[in-house]
This record gives structure tokens, C-alpha cells and sequence, in this order.
């Protein structure tokens, strides 16, 4: 392997996993409704209220890739039509964004970010809107980058091309290391950058794409093929 400045790293499914995080910070949200704004939910269900922000994003596809937006958007639609303040929304997406960070992370993640960061540079790239620092995460990484800073969601080359600036690091002494096929790996190929394929759940690869050059199961198995 060439040599390896900065790796990037995925946080949704690759350092913890993040469905039933959602899940439980819906519901949290949801009860704080019931309790504090109830007439939301006699005009809407969780699923509607996903129908809306679904919705919200192919009306608004300059906004697509912030998830805080969107959730931020729709919670202020629901305020308007149900006949309370838009202040409602702040308060709803506040609830919502503590359970979100209230994350399990895999066991291997911890041990394997003090190897890793011993003689890498590591750099935060998700999809997503969680916060590292909430999580406790910050120490261990040098820097971060979601979606919403790159006005782009994964695959899109912008989100690595921005981490690599921020990290000052060529695409060639990068990896990239991420969960999904098509946004972690694809993207960082197309990206020009080294991807590392973490499959925990020893899912099949897509017949279409082209296999990655890597595959762990594990942060430690990427430490033990890092020399770490």
C-alpha cells in the first residue's frame, strides 16, 4: 500500500450503527410533541411527517444533502399548520439531535482509533449531521467534514475534495474508509483516493461495481493492515 498521510473515515454505520439511533430519536421527538404540541400529531403519524420531509427535499434539491435542514424545514411546516410558533421547531429538533448523538459505538472503535491516529491523521466524512464532539468522540480526529459543508452528499467527489483541503493531503496518500458500496467506495475511487470497504455485517459486494481494493470487517483489521 502507498503511503498513507490522512485517513478519512465514515461515522453512520461504520463507527456505530445508526438505524436504531434514528429510530429512538423519532420517538423521542414524537413524545415531546405529544407532551408539548399535540395538535401536530393529530394531523400527522411518524410516517407522514417522513412522507413531508421526503417531500421537502425533491421540492428544495439545492438542500437535499442537509439533514438539518430538512428536519428543521418540515418541523416548521408542521408549527404553521397545526397553529403554533415556528420556535416549536428549534425546540423539537433540539430533542431530536441529543438522542441522535446518544450513540453505541462498535466495540473495535475505540482501541482501534488510538492505533489508528498514532501515525495517521484522521478526518470525519459523513453523510450525515452528527456531532463528534457531542459523542466524545473530537479528540481522536483532526478534523471533520458532513455533507452540508460541501453542499454535496457521498458519492459526490466535492465532499472529498474538501476534506482532503482541509486536511492539506494529495487524494494518492489518502484512504477512505466507509460502509456503503456505492457512496464510501465508489466515491473515494472516483475521488482518486485509496477506499477501504468496512464490512461488518459480511454483506455481498454488487455485482456491478468493481470489487474495492479493500475489505476489513473491523477497525482493527484496517489497524493490522496499516501496520498500526
Amino acid at each position: 500500500m502507498l503511503h498513507i498521510e490522512v485517513i478519512l473515515l465514515d461515522l453512520d454505520d461504520t463507527l456505530w450503527e445508526v438505524g436504531p439511533v434514528i429510530v429512538r430519536a423519532e420517538h423521542a421527538m414524537l413524545a415531546f410533541l405529544a407532551e408539548h404540541y399535540p395538535r401536530v400529531l393529530e394531523r400527522h403519524s411518524l410516517d407522514s411527517m417522513r412522507d413531508v420531509r421526503a417531500r421537502m427535499a425533491l421540492e428544495h434539491p439545492g438542500m437535499r444533502h442537509d439533514f438539518t435542514w430538512l428536519r428543521l424545514a418540515s418541523l416548521r411546516h408542521h408549527a404553521r399548520d397545526a397553529g403554533y410558533p415556528e420556535s416549536m421547531a428549534d425546540a423539537a429538533f433540539e430533542v431530536f439531535y441529543r438522542a441522535r448523538n446518544e450513540v453505541q459505538l462498535y466495540d473495535d472503535v475505540m482501541p482501534s482509533l488510538e492505533r489508528l491516529r498514532t501515525r495517521h491523521r484522521l478526518y470525519a466524512v459523513s453523510n450525515g449531521n452528527a456531532d463528534l464532539g457531542v459523542i466524545g468522540l473530537a479528540a481522536y480526529f483532526a478534523g471533520a467534514v458532513a455533507a452540508r459543508d460541501a453542499g454535496a452528499l457521498k458519492p459526490d467527489p466535492r465532499v472529498f475534495a474538501l476534506a482532503l483541503e482541509r486536511a492539506g493531503a494529495a487524494a494518492a496518500c489518502a484512504l477512505h474508509v466507509g460502509d456503503d458500496a456505492h457512496a464510501d467506495v465508489e466515491g473515494a475511487r472516483r475521488a482518486g483516493l485509496t477506499p477501504v470497504w468496512i464490512n461488518r455485517e459480511g454483506r455481498d459486494w454488487p455485482a456491478k461495481l468493481s470489487p474495492p481494493p479493500h475489505t476489513v470487517r473491523t477497525l482493527s483489521e484496517l489497524a493490522d493492515l496499516l501496520g498500526c
